[in-house]
């Protein structure tokens, strides 16, 4: 079997794994406690008043659940979900096309809103508060403009980088939901959750330690079971001991707090490469081989939380945590960042 079919198969499978343990509902869904009470008064009030609930917009790193909570929304408000994503919407064409096809009530869940292009953008302004669009039919002098009324809809919106997002579409947004890194204890219920749905035997002490690499982030610890689900099925006859979570996890590059190849390249780069100081995120990512914007939105949110690395006006620099995690001695003017 080629490399591609190999990729696609691996893909289908995450696909159906996801799929079977995505939570249904709110009372579901483990973690976020002041979003989930949020978003279900939305839904709630909404429904009392016969109408579609407002647009909703989801930031947070990735990972946390955002995709979820728009099947949510769409679940409990019993309503059509139809999905896209930013980098699909380039034209303003191409958002015509979507929002005229919505039927009444629809959930348009658009994932990475803020890589749309500007010019669908400043068409969904005008959809998300009149549920109007403006068409612009010909080119030059004889360029008219047709207006489309929209079936009342809701927009749920999902950004891991709510800063690239223009003032006039986030203000329309009825609600702005941040969603938080997850603590341990959530996410050892995340784990404890996937492994029941999986009919999987793991002990509390497995489901700790899975827990305590996982980033504070859903989809890693169910991406870390899996792994140590397969570490097992081919090792130890499919028993789930301490001793294979960490066997399964040192395969893997996840060292114990969590961080992976890609993240430990960072901080090496930073320390062994630039000597420690301050670096561009683009001559990161080039140092790196990695794409700036996975550098920000993938690794630099939990190296930030951890205390592992500082952002300053001249670049990202290590903390004196960071030498200390690779066993590098830090330079004076690590230690002040970390002090």
């Amino acid at each position: 079997m080629s490399d591609e079919l190999l990729g696609q198969s691996a893909d289908a499978s995450d696909l159906v794994f996801e799929s079977a343990i995505r939570p249904q509902s709110l009372s579901e869904f483990v973690g976020q406690n002041k979003v989930r009470s949020q978003i279900q008064l939305l839904i709630d009030a909404a429904g009392i008043q016969q109408r579609t609930p407002d647009h909703i917009l989801l930031a947070g790193p990735p990972g946390l659940g955002k995709t979820t909570l728009a099947m949510i929304v769409a679940h409990e408000s019993k309503r059509p979900l139809r999905m896209t994503s930013g980098p699909a919407i380039q034209h303003a064409g191409d958002l015509a096309a979507i929002l005229s096809s919505l039927t009444a009530g629809e959930v348009l869940f658009i994932d990475e809103i803020h890589r749309m292009s500007r010019s669908a953008e400043e068409m969904l302004y005008l959809a998300m508060e009149d549920f109007r669009v403006d068409v612009m039919v010909g080119k030059g002098a004889g360029a008219t403009s047709i207006s489309l009324d929209l079936d009342p809809f809701t927009l749920v919106g999902a950004t891991t980088r709510s800063g690239m997002l223009p003032n006039p579409l986030r203000d329309r947004f009825g609600f702005t939901a941040n969603l938080d890194f997850y603590s341990e204890s959530e996410l050892a219920e995340v784990v404890r959750r996937a492994s029941s749905l999986m009919k999987l035997a793991v002990d509390a002490a497995c489901i700790s330690l899975i827990a305590s690499r996982s980033r504070g982030t859903p989809r890693i610890a169910n991406r870390l079971l899996r792994r140590v689900r397969d570490f097992s099925l081919v090792h130890s006859n499919g028993e789930v001991t301490v001793e294979t979570v960490g066997k399964a996890l040192e395969l893997y590059e996840v060292d114990e707090l969590g961080l992976d190849r890609l993240d430990r390249s960072v901080l090496h780069t930073l320390i062994v490469k630039f000597e420690g100081k301050p670096v561009g995120i683009n001559t990161l990512s080039v140092a790196i081989g990695e794409e700036a914007d996975t550098i920000e939105s993938v690794v630099e949110p939990f190296l930030l939380r951890i205390g592992l690395l500082v952002r300053t006006t001249r670049g990202r620099q290590a903390t004196a945590a960071g030498y200390k995690h690779l066993g590098i001695a830090p330079p004076t003017s690590a230690q002040s960042l970390f002090d």
